[in-house]
């Protein structure tokens, strides 16, 4: 932290502050503002009455206090709470490189307010846009160019889904791609192609060699060891769900 110290901002600090409040520092910047007077004197000199009651600095509370006063006030300047320092950054003196990103904060939030500060930078201003919700609407039907656009897009050219894409440079001497349109027949061929003679999905399809001497089978007849559904019907038969009722005249 100590390397990230500027000496030339702090030149620039010094001049600044010296400028707005009319007292001088001292030999060493962050003693000189180690008691908070000229701290508190600065916020007062940018937005007057900041900083109601300025201690003097005659014990060490009253050092802190005045610190405490001023935090306080330039967060209600805008310094962003992140940008500020803690009071024993500077009163310990365990952290001066925070202590002047601080105050360089609000030079800029000075600077961002209209003040003549030669230091920081200036702050860019809310540009607020209100849009009609029919635009809104009428947005989402549009593709947006960071996203890409689909104009002139096709499937022109393109493989079947899976197939290898082979790149090819005549310079190289490579050979050219191979065709992937085309079955080639070592694969097999699908011209001719029918389901001329195939029985239904699962049924067991018998070999049949004349010179064994074996038999034809019939695989259109259902054995009667399978059971037969010759002469089923549905007759007799109630909706499906409702109980069925047992009769037997002995009870009746």
């Amino acid at each position: 932290l100590a390397q990230k110290y500027d000496p030339q901002r702090e030149r620039e600090l010094r001049a600044w502050i010296e400028g707005t409040t009319g007292r001088r520092i001292g030999e060493s910047f962050m003693d000189g503002l180690k008691d908070g007077v000229i701290l508190c004197e600065l916020i007062n000199k940018l937005q007057p009455g900041s900083v109601q009651k300025v201690n003097e600095p005659v014990q060490n509370w009253h050092k802190l206090e005045n610190i405490g006063n001023f935090l306080r006030a330039i967060t209600r300047y805008g310094v962003k709470p992140h940008d500020i320092f803690e009071a024993n950054d500077l009163f310990e003196n365990t952290n001066h490189t925070q202590v002047q990103s601080t105050l360089i904060a609000l030079a800029s939030q000075a600077k961002t307010k209209g003040n003549n500060v030669g230091l920081g930078v200036k702050y860019a201003e809310k540009q607020q846009r209100r849009f009609h919700p029919e635009k809104l609407r009428e947005g989402r039907n549009i593709i947006g160019l960071q996203m890409g656009t689909n104009k002139f897009a096709s499937q022109q050219g393109m493989t079947a889904y899976g197939t290898r894409r082979h790149l090819y440079d005549p310079k190289l001497g490579t050979d050219q791609p191979l065709d992937q349109a085309t079955i080639s027949l070592q694969m097999g061929t699908n011209k001719g192609a029918s389901q001329a003679g195939m029985t239904a999905p699962g049924t067991k399809r018998q070999i049949f060699e004349p010179a064994l001497g074996m038999e034809h089978c019939d695989t259109m007849t259902i054995g009667l060891q399978m059971g037969s559904n010759k002469g089923a019907s549905q007759q007799g038969m109630t909706v499906y769900g409702l109980p069925r009722q047992v009769y037997d005249p002995k009870y009746c």
